[in-house]
């Protein structure tokens, strides 16, 4: 009997070091095999998140780096008063995903996820889905273009209908770049993915 407890106290271990969802950054943000290798249940996380809504990994990873660049307690700057006080942040965006308050309120209502948490890697990415999901049905904007779903994103569906993006030349380029990540992500996750599932399907979780 206490063999098999100790044994039991070391699969617990060894799972809560090797599968955790830890909350540091990823040491290599360029790669995002070297990303799921590190951070072992951002992988799972992703791939329910495509399930839910069909978005595509590499699409949702591309947005959450140029928002966030994977930090978890992520936040504007804030403006300055007299030259020198630190005054207001910029915006009320937070997290891995920067959503801001009232969006966030909306997501939690309409997925009836309550508890979610902005640096909560898991529901920053399935936000991430949902919010390009209900660009898709409000705009018509296809899950793989990540360039119009990142104007989308940071614009608002009423904004990118509106166009509003069409004066804002800085992102106009940065959802190019965002664009050019995600070609980058889906190239390398076609190389590792199956030993992503693979790895993961052996990962043993705390009972």
């Amino acid at each position: 009997m206490i063999l098999f407890r100790s044994f039991i106290v070391l699969l617990t271990v060894i799972s809560s070091t090797a599968c955790t969802l830890s909350s540091y950054e990823p040491r290599n943000k360029n790669n995002i095999c070297d990303i799921f290798r590190e951070q072992r249940k951002w992988y799972d996380s992703a791939s329910a998140a495509r399930k839910r809504w069909g978005l595509p990994i590499s699409v949702a990873m591309a947005i959450i780096y140029y928002e966030s660049s994977f930090k978890p307690d992520a936040r504007p700057p804030r403006r300055t008063c007299l030259f020198f006080f630190p005054g207001p942040r910029l915006s009320s965006a937070y997290g891995y995903a920067q959503a801001i308050d009232g969006t966030w309120e909306n997501y939690k209502a309409s997925t009836r996820r309550y508890g979610a948490s902005r640096n909560d890697f898991d529901d920053a990415i399935d936000f991430v889905g949902w919010y390009c999901h209900t660009s898709y049905v409000q705009c018509g904007i296809q899950k793989n273009d990540a360039f119009r779903q990142y104007l989308a994103y940071h614009e608002g569906q009423k904004g990118y209908l509106r166009r509003s993006y069409r004066n804002k030349n800085w992102l106009v380029k940065k959802a190019r770049q965002v664009q050019k990540r995600a070609v980058m992500y889906t190239r390398q996750l076609n190389q590792c993915e199956q030993e992503l599932m693979k790895k993961n399907r052996f990962c043993i979780w705390p009972f």
